[in-house]
């Protein structure tokens, strides 16, 4: 274990990442909201008290296999001290901060293993990594939005082909009430893989500090916290990045936000039971793209893709270089 903290330090650390998982909603709150808000089925105000109710909820519906992934399956939990968390929460934070005045829809989640990736390397060099789950979070980069795509474009054609007697009134009217369903299940499926992510770095840092009983578990207060924390940053909204999503990319109707939110919803249930800390900004992403692309490949504004594509190949060194940084600078203070 490392030397232990002072209590006012190790609340300070836990309140900064409380911080971090607001940031989360705040920032990610379009993946949540942005095809129900644009396709008018709800106004941004009622969108956002939706999702942050079914985001504070997700604890009820998934086990916590993404918090135990983070804590101890990205790097060595037995390197964890406050530096490094502090590193890796600062990385996460200010690169997340960066692109959402850009309106870029990164991942917070690859924002957070790029920091802790930074932060394990400034200390102790490559030996810090856990390389099996570094891998399979930097696969879900590629299969998280691939499979949200096709889930997505295959039951945009199987609609399309079920529906194609029925009026478009009709289907619209139909698809309008869906949309509540399928937004709901995206944001719990939101609610149940991103909150996890801060509960892991807070239960290894309880953990380091020897305030687990010496076995790694995420204590019942750091769920509701951390639950709690994502729905209230959920309600703040993120307007700039609900643009983004909901309009740039692609227009919507009804139909297409059900199949987006339904395809993406599906991806992070199984990756949140996988125990994968997937990217519910890739996600989204791909099945929007995909409901798009089923319509019409032209329809799809691919400029804005590849500049959100560009955002997600940069953040985890992005991130894990402002880690390496502050996990450096914070060493100048002891």
């Amino acid at each position: 274990m490392t030397d232990a903290l002072g209590l006012p330090l190790l609340i300070g650390l836990i309140a900064v990442a409380l911080a971090f998982d607001f940031l989360n909603g705040l920032h990610d709150a379009a993946n949540s909201i942005a095809t129900i808000v644009s396709t008018r089925v709800l106004r941004p105000r009622y969108a956002v008290a939706w999702a942050a109710f079914f985001n504070f909820i997700a604890f009820l519906f998934f086990g916590l296999h993404v918090a135990q992934t983070i804590g101890t399956g990205i790097v060595a939990a037995e390197i964890v001290d406050a530096r490094v968390i502090f590193g890796a929460l600062m990385g996460a934070i200010i690169w997340n901060v960066i692109t959402w005045l850009l309106g870029i829809p990164s991942s917070s989640s690859h924002a957070l293993v790029g920091g802790l990736v930074g932060a394990g390397l400034a200390k102790v060099g490559l030996s810090a990594i856990v390389w099996g789950g570094v891998t399979k979070t930097t696969a879900a980069i590629v299969g998280s939005p691939l499979l949200g795509f096709l889930l997505a474009l295959f039951l945009m054609l199987a609609v399309s082909w079920l529906f194609v007697r029925i009026t478009p009134y009709a289907v619209d009217s139909t698809f309008r009430s869906l949309q509540f369903v399928s937004a709901s299940f995206y944001s719990l499926g939101h609610g149940g893989n991103d909150a996890q992510k801060t509960m892991g770095i807070i239960a290894v840092l309880l953990y380091s500090q020897g305030m687990l009983g010496g076995e790694f578990h995420v204590p019942f207060w750091v769920v509701l916290a951390c639950q709690a924390a994502m729905a209230l940053g959920t309600l703040a909204g993120g307007w700039r990045i609900v643009k983004t999503m909901g309009s740039r990319i692609t227009r919507l109707t009804p139909v297409q936000g059900f199949c987006a939110e339904t395809g993406g919803s599906i991806t992070l249930f199984l990756a949140t039971y996988l125990g994968i800390p997937v990217s519910t900004t890739h996600t989204i992403t791909g099945a929007i793209i995909g409901v798009g692309a089923a319509k019409k490949v032209s329809s799809v504004r691919w400029s804005v893709a590849n500049n959100i594509v560009v955002a997600w190949i940069i953040t985890i060194p992005a991130s894990a270089a402002i880690a390496a940084l502050f996990y450096g600078l914070a060493g100048l203070f002891r």
